[in-house]
C-alpha cells in the first residue's frame, strides 16, 4: 500500500479544531455569506414610501379644506357690496371671510328664530311648504335627520355593535341610530333597533336594519375607529384591546 496515500481525515483529530466557513461539508466550497444589509435602491424605495405615508393625509386634508373654503368664498364673494368687501382695501384676498360671513348668518338666523317673532316666521314657512306634495317630503325628512343628529339627547352613531351578516358566519360593523318604535316592535313582538350598515368605501351609503337587541354584540370602540376600518375596508386596524380585568 502506497504511503503517500492521502489518509481519511480523522474525526477525532478535527474535534475543537474550527473549520473554514467557505468549504461546506461535501468539500465544495461554499456560496460567500451576504451581509443582511438592504440594498441602496430598496432603501430609496422604503424612504420614499414612509414619505408618502407621512404626507399624504397632511397634504390631502389641507388640499381638501382649501377647496371647501374657496367654493364658500366664490359664492359669497358676489354677493357682499364692494364697500364691504375687505378684497376693496386690501392689497391681497382674504380667504374664509366668506366662510366667516356663513357662520354670522346662520348664527343670527338662529338667534332671530329662537325668539317669538322668529318662531311664527319659521311655522308660517313650514306650512307653505308642506302645501307643496313633492318639497314638503324632502323637506321633512332633511329636517328630522338634522334634528335627530344634532339634538345633545340623541344617542344616533354613539353604539357600534357586531351582529352575523349578511348570514350567519359573516359578520358586519354598524351603528345603532334609534329605538325603534310603533308598529315594527309591535308585529314582531320583541325589543327591535334600528342598524345602520354602511358600505365601503363610502360610508355615507348602506342600509338601515332592524333588528332584535339579543342579536347584537355592543363594542367598545368609538365610533370614529369603526369608520376607519370601514372606509379603509380593514386595512386600518382597529386599535389594541384590552379585555377588563375581573374584581
Amino acid at each position: 500500500m502506497d504511503s503517500d496515500a492521502p489518509s481519511s481525515p480523522d474525526p477525532e483529530k478535527n474535534q475543537g479544531i474550527p473549520q473554514d466557513e467557505s468549504v461546506k461539508s461535501n468539500g465544495s466550497p461554499a456560496e460567500p455569506l451576504l451581509p443582511l444589509r438592504q440594498k441602496p435602491l430598496q432603501r430609496l424605495r422604503n424612504y420614499f414610501l414612509t414619505g408618502v405615508v407621512v404626507t399624504a393625509p397632511i397634504g390631502i386634508t389641507l388640499y381638501l379644506t382649501w377647496l371647501f373654503i374657496d367654493s364658500i368664498d366664490n359664492l359669497i364673494r358676489p354677493l357682499i357690496p364692494a364697500r364691504y368687501s375687505p378684497e376693496t382695501y386690501l392689497p391681497f384676498g382674504l380667504p374664509g371671510f366668506g366662510v366667516i360671513v356663513v357662520f354670522l348668518f346662520i348664527t343670527l338666523l338662529g338667534a332671530l328664530t329662537a325668539n317669538f317673532l322668529g318662531r311664527a316666521l319659521l311655522g308660517f314657512g313650514e306650512r307653505i311648504v308642506n302645501r307643496m306634495p313633492v318639497i314638503r317630503a324632502v323637506y321633512g325628512t332633511l329636517k328630522q335627520i338634522f334634528e335627530t343628529v344634532i339634538a345633545q339627547s340623541s344617542n344616533s352613531f354613539k353604539e357600534v355593535v357586531l351582529f352575523e351578516y349578511p348570514r350567519k358566519g359573516l359578520w358586519a360593523l354598524g351603528f345603532v341610530t334609534s329605538e325603534t318604535t310603533g308598529e315594527i316592535p309591535h308585529v314582531l313582538g320583541e325589543e327591535v333597533v334600528g342598524v345602520f350598515l354602511p358600505t365601503t368605501p363610502t360610508p355615507t351609503s348602506g342600509y338601515l336594519l332592524f333588528m332584535p337587541r339579543r342579536e347584537l354584540i355592543t363594542l367598545s370602540m368609538s365610533v370614529e375607529d369603526a369608520m376607519k376600518q370601514i372606509i379603509s375596508a380593514g386595512i386600518v386596524a382597529a386599535p389594541e384591546f384590552t379585555p377588563p380585568q375581573p374584581d
